[in-house]
C-alpha cells in the first residue's frame, strides 16, 4: 500500500511541473488534428515522452503513437485519442479554436475536453510513477490514437495487428475527475429504399423512394419505449441520424433513399437482434433492405482494418478490484472518489467490450462540452489528474 510520504512526493513533484503540463496541453490543442490527421500532434507527444525519459516511442501501422516506460511483466496502458472533430462554422467561435483562450482557470480550445486534456497527465504521470518506483512490476504504455470516426478500431488494431495486449487500461475521455466504469454500446445500421426515377412534371411515371422511406422513419421514431433497459447503463436509444437521396436532378423523382441509424444498446440487447427489429419494420418488401454498416476507411497512413460497426456495451462492477484501485487512488490523493459512467461511447467498446481487458476511465473535463464551440477543461484538473495517473500503478493488486 502506498504511504503518506509517497502521496506528498507526488503532489510536490506535480506542483513543480505545473507550468510544463499546462504548456504541453496548450501546444497539443494548437495543432489541428481533425479527420484523424494526428501525425503532427503525435509528434508533439513523442517529443514530450522522449524528454521525460520514456524507454521507447514508436508509430504503429495505423499511425497512432505509442510510448513505453518500465519493463515489468504486467502491462498498464493509458489511452487518449489525440484526434478531434472539426471546428464547424468558424463564425460560431468567439476565439481562435486552436490558440484557445484561458478564462478564470478554464482553458477553451478544440480538443481541450475531448480529449487532449488527459494526454499531459498521462504522459507526465507515467514518468513520475517510474521516478517514484510506483511502476514496479509494470510496463507502462501511453497510446495516443485516432478515435473520433470509429471508436475502438485503434486499440483493436494495436492488439490484433501489432500484438500489444495490455492487462489493464485507463481511458482518458472526460469523466469530471471521477472513475468511470462503463457505458452503452452501439450498432450503426442503414436502410435503403429503391424506387424509379422520372421527370417531376410526370411524377406518376416514377416511384418516389423518399415516400417509401417516410413510414419506416416514422416507425423508428416510435420504437424507443420498447427498447431495453439496465439499472446502471440506462435505457436503449435509437436515432435516424442521416439521410441521402439519389436523384437525376432536383426536378426528378428520387430513385433511391438511404437512412443511417444510430442504435445505442444497453445490456441484454444484441446487434443482430436489433437489425432483425429494423428488418421487421420493412417486412417482406423487395424494394427495401437493412444492414449493419462496415468501416473500411483508410487511415492517413493508408492502413485499412475493416470492421462491422458494432460496439458492445460494457461495465465493471463497483467492487471490481481494478475499479477499486482507481477509487482508492482518488481517496488517497483528495479524500473521495465517486464512480460513474459515460453517456457517449469510447475505446472501451473494444478494450473491455470486445477484448475483456479490465478498463476504467479517468480524465479532466465534462463530456457535455465535447464537440461544442465551448470545448473546455479546468486547468487545475489537468494538473491534478497527473497525480492520479502517477499513483494508480501503485494501487493495483499485482
Amino acid at each position: 500500500m502506498v504511504d503518506a510520504a509517497i502521496i506528498s512526493k507526488i503532489k510536490a513533484r506535480v506542483a513543480e511541473q505545473r507550468g510544463e503540463i499546462i504548456t504541453f496541453l496548450k501546444e497539443l490543442c494548437a495543432i489541428p488534428s481533425y479527420d484523424s490527421q494526428i501525425r503532427a500532434v503525435g509528434e508533439r507527444a513523442e517529443a514530450e515522452m522522449k524528454k521525460l525519459g520514456f524507454d521507447e516511442v514508436w508509430w504503429d501501422r495505423m499511425g497512432n503513437i505509442v510510448g513505453r516506460i518500465g519493463d515489468g511483466p504486467k502491462k498498464l496502458l493509458y489511452d487518449s485519442h489525440i484526434d478531434t472533430v472539426g471546428i464547424g462554422a468558424i463564425e460560431e467561435w468567439e476565439w481562435d479554436p486552436f490558440k484557445g483562450k484561458e478564462d478564470n482557470g478554464i482553458f477553451f480550445a478544440r480538443g481541450a475536453c475531448d480529449e487532449k486534456g488527459s494526454t499531459p497527465g498521462m504522459i507526465y504521470g507515467l514518468a513520475l510513477a517510474k521516478e517514484l518506483g510506483l511502476l514496479e512490476g509494470f510496463t507502462g504504455y501511453y497510446f495516443g490514437n485516432m478515435e473520433e470516426w470509429n471508436d475502438g478500431i485503434a486499440p483493436h488494431a494495436l492488439v490484433e495487428v501489432e500484438g500489444l495486449r495490455p492487462d489493464f487500461v485507463v481511458i482518458g475521455e472526460p469523466t469530471k475527475m471521477q472513475v468511470y466504469r462503463g457505458h452503452k454500446g452501439r450498432v450503426e445500421m442503414q436502410v435503403v429504399a429503391r424506387g424509379k426515377s422520372a421527370h417531376a412534371a410526370s411524377n406518376f411515371l416514377g416511384d418516389n423512394a423518399i415516400y417509401k422511406m417516410l413510414p419506416i422513419i416514422d416507425k423508428i421514431s416510435k420504437l424507443e419505449p420498447e427498447l431495453g433497459d439496465d439499472p446502471f447503463l440506462g435505457h436503449g436509444r435509437i436515432t435516424v441520424s442521416d439521410m441521402h437521396v439519389k436523384t437525376p436532378s432536383i426536378n426528378a423523382v428520387p430513385n433511391e433513399a438511404l437512412i443511417y441509424i444510430d442504435r445505442r444498446i444497453t445490456f441484454g440487447e444484441e446487434p443482430q437482434a436489433e437489425l432483425a427489429r429494423i428488418k421487421g419494420l420493412i417486412g417482406d418488401r423487395t424494394d427495401m433492405d437493412a444492414s449493419i454498416l462496415i468501416y473500411d476507411v483508410p487511415s492517413y497512413t493508408g492502413f485499412v482494418f475493416p470492421l462491422d460497426k458494432i460496439y458492445p456495451a460494457w461495465a465493471l462492477p463497483e467492487d471490481n478490484p481494478y475499479v477499486q484501485a482507481g477509487v482508492k487512488s482518488g481517496e488517497a490523493l483528495w479524500g473521495s472518489m465517486p464512480t460513474g459512467k459515460w453517456d457517449f461511447s469510447t475505446n472501451g467498446t473494444y478494450w473491455c467490450g470486445k477484448a475483456g481487458i479490465p478498463s476504467i476511465g479517468f480524465g479532466p473535463g465534462d463530456e457535455i462540452h465535447a464537440h461544442t464551440v465551448i470545448d473546455q477543461v479546468p486547468l487545475e484538473d489537468v494538473v491534478r489528474s497527473t497525480e492520479w495517473y502517477a499513483l494508480l500503478p501503485g494501487m493495483i493488486q499485482k
